[in-house]
């Protein structure tokens, strides 16, 4: 059969740097940290006491007080995402045939908020179990899924993915094959996750997986630089509109860009750490690239997972050079995690929004918080990783790699439309 086209058609974002789209490109450009101490908890007594967190959130627009109660945070931010995504995107709802609409999404953790509030009040309490109706609906990780469909009255193909830290970037590349395998016209994609908890902060620790850069939270996510000592945990979500490209046209649809590759892969070599020779990473790129059906040299910036660890920044490098050869120092790579701290199960999704945007302005966001001399000896600095200030260059294709813990990998390449 032949294979539909797929572009993008609305955005949506809410994030540690902004609580929109514009919002939070701008300050993606301007090289603006999201990093602050914890304000959600006290964190005194944790080895990392600060995060990436969203700041001022206030749903109250568009989720009723009571209904608020009723949802988790993650929950809310999908919807706020998928809402901004849905005015961007130009659709009149009414008009289109809904059953031809779909919701795939993706979290990481679900309602670790709510989870840990319900479990939390039983321990201390008398024995008594006594839990909230809403409990269940509420910590479910496909309740993402299910608020924007009932919000939008979407009713074509809705599941949630969780995969880790590559939970929405296999959303996105599961919603790009249900349009162009002809089962849906338009599919709501992305993810959200609100994971700056006390079990998150704790468990991480226990793994040294996040810095502890406490004296100066906003410089402690630095890809790529020796100093490197974790990730920076953040919070938020990204929505993308996918689109049958045909019915894009027709309905006189604004297009971003199209989406024209993507992939997915294991490294089968440990619970949470990479594979040091970046085989299945090196995979899930080749094979995104035979999606797409370019060669290598056609890549012009790669938004890398870039999560600001001793092992992950490594392995990723050791595969995107074993992937692009000399191609790799024509290329801009850039982490946005620098700035947005590593959303998880959402860091998909605001990572591939960094890409449409890029294509469709023609400039790489930086990686900030290199220093002058802070350069490890197993990197090549003759790549071009964008480091503290944005670069404009023209921009055909560009990729977004995502990896999460069981070694799950995750591709996905975005084109400028012709």
């Amino acid at each position: 059969m032949e294979l539909k086209r797929v572009v993008v058609t609305g955005l949506g974002a809410l994030t540690p740097i902004g609580n929109n789209v514009a919002d939070t490109w701008s300050n993606m450009l301007g090289g603006k940290s999201g990093a602050a101490e914890i304000t959600q908890f006290d964190a005194g007594k944790f080895r990392t006491r600060f995060a990436c967190e969203v700041k001022g959130f206030d749903p109250s627009g568009l989720i009723d007080a009571k209904e608020v109660r009723r949802i988790d945070r993650y929950a809310q931010f999908s919807m706020v995402v998928a809402k901004e995504a849905c005015v961007d995107s130009g659709l009149d709802l009414d008009a289109e045939d809904k059953t031809r609409i779909g919701v795939i999404w993706g979290s990481g953790m679900g309602g670790l908020l709510t989870f840990e509030e319900e479990i939390g009040a039983f321990a201390t309490g008398d024995g008594t179990p006594r839990f909230s109706p809403f409990f269940i609906p509420k910590v479910i990780h496909s309740m993402g899924v299910g608020h924007i469909s009932l919000m939008l009255g979407l009713k074509g193909p809705a599941f949630a993915v969780t995969s880790a830290c590559s939970s929405a970037s296999h959303a996105i590349g599961q919603a790009f094959d249900t349009i162009r395998m002809g089962r849906a016209n338009i599919v709501f994609t992305g993810g959200a996750d609100a994971d700056i908890r006390p079990g998150s902060i704790g468990g991480f620790n226990a793994m040294r997986a996040i810095s502890t850069r406490n004296d100066s939270p906003e410089t402690a996510s630095r890809p790529f630089s020796k100093s490197r000592d974790g990730f920076v945990l953040g919070e938020g979500g990204a929505c993308l509109v996918l689109e049958e490209y045909e019915h894009a046209k027709s309905r006189g649809a604004k297009i971003y860009c199209e989406l024209v590759g993507s992939a997915a892969t294991a490294d089968a070599f440990h619970m949470t750490a990479p594979d040091p020779s970046g085989a299945g990473a090196a995979n899930v790129m080749r094979l995104a690239l035979q999606d797409a059906g370019i060669a290598p040299e056609a890549i012009d910036f790669i938004n890398t997972h870039g999560t600001s660890t001793p092992l992950g920044d490594i392995a990723e490098l050791t595969a995107i050079q074993e992937v692009f050869g000399e191609h790799v120092y024509q290329m801009n790579l850039d982490s946005t995690k620098s700035m947005t701290g590593h959303l998880v199960g959402a860091a998909g999704a605001i990572e591939a929004l960094a890409c449409v945007k890029a294509l469709e302005e023609g400039v790489i966001p930086p990686t900030i918080n290199h220093e002058d001399g802070d350069e490890d000896e197993k990197i090549d600095y003759r790549i071009n990783f964008t480091f503290n200030q944005p670069q404009r260059r023209a921009i055909h294709y560009a990729l977004s790699n995502n990896f999460g813990f069981g070694g799950l990998n995750a591709c996905l390449i975005f084109k400028k439309l012709d």
